[in-house]
Order: C-alpha cells, then structure tokens, then sequence
C-alpha cells in the first residue's frame, strides 16, 4: 500500500478512535452534580486561576495554600472559560485530553510495532478502560499527567528529545509525580546514546558520551523542563496575591539576598510544598497501598449516591475509579511476560515500556506511610496496555499465515471479552442508577464496597 495511503489510513483510524472516546466522555458529562470527590479544590482553583492568576479563596479572596504546580488547573479553566462554571465547563478539558489520548497511543502502538491491528486494538483497550474513563470525565489533575507522560513518550519514539523536555516539564508542572518520568527517560536516552557509540566502535565510548551528549541532554531533558515548570507559575509571579508571594520582601537580610526576591519567595512556597506532601499521612477511607494497585484491592470511590429513581425498591448510583478488570489483571501477567522477554531478548521496546510502568508505579513503594490512592495508577494505564499489546506481538510473531490468522482470532476474542466486561461495569463508571441489587453484583471483592 502506497505510503500516502497508509498515512490517511492511520490519520482516519486515530481520528475515529478519538471522536467515540469524545462521545463516550462528553455524553451526560454535567452528570452527577455537583463537586465529585476533589473536584471541590481543582474546579474552584481552576476558576480562581481564570479571574485571578492564581488560587485564592472564593469567599474571603486571600491566598490558599497548594500543593499541587498550576498546568492541570490552567487547563480545566479552559473549559470553564468556554462553558461557564458548571460541571460541564470544568470536566470537558479532561473529556477532551482523555480522548486525544486514545488517538494518541494509537500513534505510539503505530511507532513500536508498525501494524495496524496492534495500533487498533491498542486504541479499544483504552476505550474499554474504566479507569481511564473516570478520569475523563472528572476535573482532576492525574488524566493530564498521563496525557503530557504518553506525549514525552511519543516524542521519545520519534527522536524529538526538545519536545520530550517541553512535556515532561509540564507532567511535573502538572504534578510532581511526572518528575519521576524526567529522570526515567533521560538515563534512558544517555543510554542509547552510550549503546550507538558501543555500536559505531567508538574507542571511548562513555568519554565520548560526556563530551558530546551529556551538554545537549541535560538541556532537553533537565534545564528545559525546569524553564517550563517555573514558566507554568507566571499567574503566582505576575501578581502579589499568591501564597507565600512576598515572603521573602521582609528578609533582605538573609544569605540569598542577592537572589531576586520572587525566586526566593517562590522556594519557600516549594519548599512548604515538599513538607505537606512528605507529612500526608492523614488516614482516609480509600487510601490504598501500591501493593493493591495492579490487583484493584482498593478502587476510589468518587461518588455513591442511593436515588429512588431506578424503576426497584432500592437504588445505588456511583462512579468508580475502576480500572476495567479483566484488562488490568491480564496486565499482571503481561509485565510478567514482557520482563521475561526482556531479560532474555533485551529489546529496546519491552525495556522502554517496563521502565515507563516503572517510573509511574515503583516510586510510590518508597513511601509506605503516606496517604495514597489506587487512582493514581492512571499515570501509567497507557503503558499497562502497550504492555498488553507488546504480548500480543509476540504472540503472533508466527510465519504461518493460517497459524497468525488463527492467532489473531485469539487476540480479538481477548479484545471483545475485555470490551464485554467494560460494557459490564459501565454503569459504575459513569454514574448511572441502577437496582442495588445490579450495583452488588458488581463489587466483585469486598474491598470495593
């Protein structure tokens, strides 16, 4: 097929991949109403940043103190700019990041392992994730995190490491947690850099490695990202009326005097930052452990309501931030796999997409006594999936035309079961009323309850 051909034939897929994601995401969207589980901080800080340039309080407009850097907010006040102060107006930006993002590892399956089939089914996957369909359609910060994480990726596939740094600052402006991504992918690519020298027989490869790399990486992917991280912050340092904004005005005395005052004040704003998130041991109904993560031991309940509007004696309404569950324990088995693969082949794909699981999962490991939640794993669900896709290569890595077809067979079987069971549990992932009854038999562990 003509290259041109194959070009239109991505761009339509990804397109129309996109647009069912953006139907599923913007369909009753205004639904629940009112603030879902900690929309009641990022949409009234979002439409704070939009009158003021930064967060205040709504009734008394004195500074509030944030933890979290201001992309994902600046991007839910989007949506309020365009559709007002509503439900509607600040979920649509998530709607619409979580539906660029299915077209989007579209693109990426595409790059790994240049078949349409994978390409496709990479994008059903996603689609059929209830994780990833929750965070679409609330205003919290984790869906653009991952969207900025999968973009730095994408970029890293096609050899643009600028534009890698340019996304990788803003996941870290968006939360810290993208920092971990930054030092991921720049050992990765000082890495392959260090194994093109080996290959091209340089003498002094790693010598080589520090003079003529070392400079241009640490720009990309160090300098660059910090540029972008101060710059998401211009609304705090453009005004006065930010947290902690004239801290340092009052101590002109100080060692770092010659520093200019917004820099100084803006590191103790940070510095306060690191303490909150370094004490958050506060106990919480729904804090769930790393370790129950993959397994879904403990799903975040964003909302549960018991209406009487279901047509039965007694109803339940409630979304889940649920990841669908036969996707997500397959993928237990999948990084299994696709670590058995690359510790035997070593291919520069299973170890991209291991790392990238990794920099989004094991760091949360280092602190056990922190408050922390299942649906933070949104920041790695694209790779839990290219981790799925990466076995579904491997299974059809066959010469046998009427063995791949049969081998294909399987995989859209495993496909449609995945889609099934999503199509299942939708009703909990979008706040539907159904009988309780129908809403138990869905909780299939206690500890969803």
């Amino acid at each position: 097929m003509p290259q041109l051909l194959v070009r239109r034939k991505d761009l339509y897929s990804s397109l129309g991949f996109g647009l069912l994601a953006l139907l599923f995401r913007l369909w009753h969207l205004g639904s629940p109403k009112g603030y879902i589980f900690d929309e009641v901080y990022y949409a009234k800080n979002a439409h704070s940043i939009l009158l003021h340039g930064v967060e205040l309080d709504a009734k008394s407009k004195s500074a509030e103190f944030i933890v979290h850097p201001p992309v994902g907010k600046w991007l839910i006040s989007l949506g309020i700019k365009i559709f007002g102060y509503n439900e509607f107006g600040w979920r649509f930006a998530s709607a619409l990041f979580g539906s660029i993002s299915v077209a989007l590892i579209y693109w990426v399956t595409k790059k790994l392992f240049n078949n349409y089939f994978l390409s496709c089914a990479a994008a059903i996957l996603m689609l059929a994730d209830g994780l990833h369909l929750v965070h679409s359609r609330v205003a919290l910060l984790d869906l653009f995190l991952m969207f900025f994480i999968l973009l730095a990726f994408l970029f890293i596939l096609h050899s643009k490491h600028w534009w890698a740094g340019v996304s990788l600052g803003l996941a870290a402006a968006t939360k810290w947690s993208g920092a971990y991504y930054i030092i991921a992918y720049a050992a990765f690519i000082l890495y392959v850099d260090y194994r093109n020298y080996r290959a091209l027989e340089v003498e002094k490869p790693f010598t080589s490695l520090l003079k003529e790399k070392l400079g241009l990486r640490t720009l990309q992917y160090a300098l660059l990202p910090i540029v972008v991280y101060l710059f998401s912050w211009v609304g705090w340092f453009a005004t006065k009326t930010g947290w902690d904004r004239t801290w340092a005005d009052s101590r002109k005395g100080s060692f770092w005097s010659f520093v200019p005052a917004p820099l100084r004040s803006f590191w103790h704003y940070q510095s306060e930052i690191l303490g909150f998130h370094q004490g958050l041991t506060t106990k919480h109904p729904y804090s769930a452990n790393p370790w129950a993560w993959l397994i879904l031991g403990r799903p975040t309940s964003f909302f549960y309501d018991a209406p009487n509007n279901c047509g039965a004696p007694s109803c339940a309404r409630e979304v889940l931030a649920l990841g669908t569950p036969l996707l997500w324990w397959a993928g237990i088995f999948g990084i299994l796999i696709t670590f058995g693969y690359w510790v035997s082949r070593r291919e520069w794909q299973s170890g991209l997409i291991l790392l990238s699981v990794g920099a989004g999962y094991l760091p949360w490991f280092l602190f056990q006594k922190r408050t922390m939640f299942e649906f933070y794993a949104i920041a790695f669900e694209p790779f839990i999936i290219l981790i799925l896709i990466y076995c579904a290569a491997k299974f059809m890595e066959v010469e046998d035309p009427v063995l791949l077809k049969r081998r294909r067979a399987w995989v859209i079987a495993a496909i449609v079961l995945v889609v099934v069971n999503f199509l299942y549990f939708l009703p909990i992932f979008i706040g539907s009323s159904i009988p309780y009854p129908a809403w138990l038999s869905r909780m299939w562990l206690p500890s969803w309850i």
